[in-house]
């Protein structure tokens, strides 16, 4: 989704750059386009059915925002998303570009876009539910096509075992899938939360969790924004080849920030942006992996600072990203 959109060195920056980033902001609409692309990312029809507009003017402005490099466009299979985009620190431009977003940042998105927002996202997330249901069967089949849990496990345990953390009382697994890295936690944590929104799959984790004999797990369904409720504070917190299926990333650090203790950790496994366009219907994916940078923005903004990042090469073409990051300890911070 998120990559650097870059325009000409500042020796050969077109006379007309400014001019068309400022007559880009000029715009109502333009500027709820950029307001709700945040913290995600949107194809066409989406942001037709957000902002109550037509194709063929929607397509008309995002060009325009586009071509003032306050977009970055992306294919996502057969759609196109637009994210926002991020000028590189020496471009003239970038302090004008950012303070734009900060600006626009500041101000709470109208109640009726905000409730389209959320219904949208929850159309996101109720068809990867609805994929997962319907496909468990053939699980591990589906994860043997790009990266079963065996090809990463020894990193992720490795990763694990060279992260400072502040105790071991609580983790927090997101998306065990068949719980396979839940023997890992549970025996160097006191105590194990594992949270799933597919019903099917957190059964699965606990059939396994029983088989192993495993008794300080705890199972929760729903997504992260049910963390809350259920007042989990984590030491650490695993995400291991969930993003990509999830409704929005960036709002999902948000949320494991706020679970996170100070000092804690958040180890976070996850594909490298690709263009393997059929794993979206073969596998469920909802976005073809990430950019480092997408990572590593999402974090920051929630608060988390990075720790190491390992990158591997798998020999069917992709690139899996194994990233740690850590909640300040000081409370002024963060």
């Amino acid at each position: 989704m998120n990559q650097a959109h870059t325009l000409p060195d500042p020796d050969t920056l077109a006379p007309d750059a400014l001019p068309q980033l400022l007559k880009a902001a000029g715009d109502s609409l333009r500027l709820d386009i950029l307001r709700v692309m945040k913290r995600d990312s949107f194809g066409v029809l989406e942001l037709c059915q957000l902002l109550d507009a037509k194709q063929s003017g929607m397509s008309h402005h995002l060009k325009v925002l586009t071509n003032a490099g306050l977009l970055a466009p992306r294919r996502e299979g057969n759609s196109i998303f637009y994210r926002r985009a991020y000028l590189a620190p020496d471009n003239p431009l970038q302090a004008l570009q950012q303070q734009l977003f900060a600006t626009l940042d500041r101000e709470p998105l109208p109640a009726a876009l905000s409730e389209r927002l959320k219904a949208l996202r929850g159309e996101r997330a109720l068809a990867s539910q609805h994929f997962f249901a319907d496909n468990a069967h053939k699980f591990r089949a589906q994860q043997d096509l790009i990266a079963s849990y065996p090809v990463y496990a020894e990193q992720v345990g490795q990763l694990l075992a060279n992260t400072p953390l502040p105790d071991n009382h609580l983790a927090l697994e997101v998306g065990p899938g068949e719980g396979e890295f839940l023997p890992v936690l549970a025996r160097r944590f006191k105590h194990l939360v594992a949270l799933d929104n597919a019903p099917i799959m957190l059964e699965r984790a606990q059939a396994l969790a029983a088989e192993r004999g495993l008794s300080n797990v705890e199972f929760i369904g729903g997504d992260t924004r049910a963390l809350k409720a259920h007042k989990v504070l984590a030491d650490c917190i695993v995400v291991n080849m969930v993003l990509h299926h999830t409704p929005s990333p960036a709002d999902i650090f948000q949320d494991l920030s706020a679970a996170l203790v100070r000092g804690g950790a958040l180890l976070v496994t996850d594909l490298c942006r690709h263009e393997q366009t059929w794993a979206r219907e073969a596998c469920g994916d909802l976005w073809q992996g990430f950019e480092p940078d997408d990572l590593s923005r999402w974090a920051f903004d929630a608060g988390l600072s990075e720790g190491q990042s390992v990158y591997f090469a798998l020999r069917n073409g992709f690139q899996i990203q194994l990233r740690q990051f850590f909640k300040s300890v000081n409370p002024l911070q963060p």
